[in-house]
């Protein structure tokens, strides 16, 4: 059976985190109202997406979900750089893709959209675009996946930034990837000195 639980302590607000057998599906902000764009979920829509995502009924569960909520935490707190997680985000193969280059951001580092479809491989590329014409449209795909992601945080969505370096958007709210960014930025000389890939691979 799939597991939730809910960080109710959070310097960015509740979030919703649920996994299963397979791994983490979901790190998502809670609010009382849904978000137009999906990002933001009640409880329920957050119970309900993660039963889609894993494919069996899910309950609350603080034990099985005590580990991650562990790491969240010391991210918090200023102790820790990467996460040490099993994944499994369910998206497209392209979204996918994305979502991995996406924990190739390091703390305190920033990307552009368009860095990070610059970094995917030719055949993800290919496979979005079709031909070199169409590859100007690439960084709002990135966008879009980047909109898409599941585990926020986790899978630092909220290390893309626009080409000139401004904010754009966020899933979250532009308030919530402000004070991330700003955390990680303030927080840098506590992070442990790690590195990390896409943990699905």
């Amino acid at each position: 059976m799939a597991f939730y639980t809910v960080i109710d302590d959070s310097p960015v607000g509740p979030l919703f985190l649920g996994g299963s057998a397979a791994g983490i599906h979901r790190l998502t902000f809670l609010e009382s109202e849904e978000s137009p764009l999906r990002t933001i979920y009640t409880l329920d829509a957050s119970i309900a997406a993660l039963e889609r995502d894993a494919g069996e009924p899910c309950e609350r569960d603080e034990a099985a979900a005590a580990e991650a909520v562990r790491q969240v935490r010391e991210y918090f707190e200023g102790a820790r750089t990467v996460f040490d997680l099993p994944l499994a985000p369910r998206g497209t193969a392209f979204q996918l893709a994305v979502w991995d280059e996406l924990t190739r951001i390091s703390i305190g580092e920033t990307r552009s959209y368009g860095a990070v479809a610059s970094a995917l491989s030719s055949e993800v590329v290919g496979a979005v675009a079709g031909s070199a014409a169409a590859r100007w449209r690439l960084p709002r795909a990135v966008g879009m996946a980047t909109g898409r992601n599941p585990i926020a945080i986790v899978v630092p969505c909220h290390r893309v930034v626009g080409a000139d370096g401004s904010l754009t958007g966020y899933g979250g709210g532009l308030d919530r990837k402000r004070w991330l960014l700003s955390h990680e930025a303030s927080s840098m000389p506590l992070f442990a000195s790690v590195a990390s890939g896409g943990p699905w691979r």
